[in-house]
């Protein structure tokens, strides 16, 4: 569910035209509804409630200070994978206590700098990492608490570029290998074995994946225990898809009552990483027609936003929904909705049938709150578009649109060009 809704055919964010937005900030703009992002909260806590567990937003999705700001004032802690959104995890107002810290490129200064911050955990990818943050922790004489990542080789059935729980992908250490590597880490001094964590994809629309790895995950703790190693927390990773267009993918409340009856028995404080589930549809991407364009055997609309303000559709061919601004009875026609970028691959969406758009139009790109902002880029030297947030019948800018100047800034030109 979200809140942009049409209202006497005009488009709403929660209790504001989308229009006046656009009118007052400008296009291209993110527009996220505070609402939405409570409520999708909300549900993951209602869910496992009555669970002791932690509910770690990835800051991958959008590290937005406000959207931060919003969930961590109710509760939520951070999946981050990088210093930078540690920093701003931080910044947000997430205690420490709430924060994992995955990512396969771990560097020496990111470790400290977690370690300084006092984060509840580590998930580890790979033995070497595992001896870098044992020798980063013996230099600050402090213990590094930790959980391993492992691999358990189960197909989530989603895109190839978005799954991370095969044999052949980068993340985690094969489940086969877990235990050698739990025994590595009970004997570096400076490293504390707390927890254990898997993630296996992301954008999943069925249960059975999650439950199939988590099987593979508990006998593992089992296996674990019994050579006397403890763990107190297990992360069981992200992952639980939204609806683009006609997925039904599962609530919450459907992960929770699926995956308890194993989890029911062993004790531990469950960590969970939801992204897109929270943001996803808690944000739209608003674009404006600046030009029509007839060929042959295409009719384009051109847009003043680019695969370098939403990438998406470029990089996975994703589908987003796209909606007019205003609804209108005008003749269907289909169109390639493609933006101002000098690439064959800038495109918005593909042979999209719509009511006729004209010159000057906004159009609505849906269910973009989650890996829109946070893929952007400056490609073509184009500065990075504003952020919005909706509260009832308010909005605020929370992040302005960037300026010619901004592309420069930081850059120096060395004394031999003057």
């Amino acid at each position: 569910m979200h809140d942009f809704k049409y209202k006497n055919s005009e488009l709403y964010a929660e209790g504001v035209p989308v229009r006046e937005i656009a009118e007052k900030v400008g296009t291209p703009v993110y527009i996220y509804s505070h609402n939405t992002l409570l409520r999708h909260l909300n549900a993951y806590k209602d869910a496992f409630d009555g669970q002791p567990h932690i509910i770690c937003f990835a800051l991958k999705a959008n590290s937005n200070p406000a959207v931060l700001r919003t969930l961590a004032k109710n509760g939520s802690g951070a999946d981050v994978v990088s210093g930078g959104e540690l920093y701003l995890a931080l910044k947000a107002g997430i205690p420490a206590k709430k924060i994992v810290y995955a990512g396969v490129g771990k560097t020496d200064n990111e470790i400290a700098q977690a370690l300084k911050a006092g984060i509840l955990m580590f998930n580890v990818e790979s033995s070497d990492e595992m001896a870098a943050i044992n020798r980063v922790a013996g230099s600050l004489k402090v213990k590094a608490p930790i959980a391993l990542r492992v691999n358990p080789d189960i197909d989530p059935k989603t895109h190839p570029y978005i799954s991370t729980g095969l044999k052949e992908s980068k993340f985690g250490i094969p489940i086969e290998k877990a235990l050698e590597n739990y025994r590595l880490a009970k004997k570096l001094p400076n490293l504390e074995v707390v927890g254990i964590h898997k993630h296996i994809g992301s954008q999943i629309t069925t249960l059975q994946p999650f439950v199939d790895a988590l099987k593979k995950v508990i006998k593992l703790i089992n296996t674990l225990r019994d050579e006397g190693i403890e763990i107190k927390n297990i992360d069981i990773g992200g992952g639980l898809g939204i609806p683009y267009n006609d997925e039904h993918p599962p609530h919450p409340k459907d992960l929770s009552k699926a995956i308890q009856p194993l989890l029911k028995d062993i004790g531990l404080n469950i960590i969970l990483e939801p992204g897109r589930s929270i943001a996803g549809n808690a944000g739209i991407f608003v674009t404006k027609v600046l030009y029509k364009k007839k060929h042959p055997k295409k009719e384009f609309v051109i847009v003043d936003g680019g695969m370098n303000d939403l990438l998406r559709p470029s990089l996975y061919s994703a589908f987003h929904n796209v909606l007019p601004l205003k609804k209108n009875s005008r003749k269907k026609t289909r169109y390639d909705i493609v933006g101002p970028i000098c690439e064959s691959g800038d495109f918005l969406a593909k042979e999209r049938e719509l009511n006729s758009l004209s010159q000057g139009e906004m159009i609505a790109v849906m269910s973009t709150g989650a890996y829109g902002f946070t893929m952007s880029s400056n490609y073509n030297s184009r500065p990075r578009v504003a952020e919005v947030m909706v509260k009832g019948g308010k909005f605020y800018t929370v992040r302005e649109r960037e300026k010619y100047r901004d592309l420069v800034r930081g850059t120096k030109v060395p004394d031999f060009l003057k």
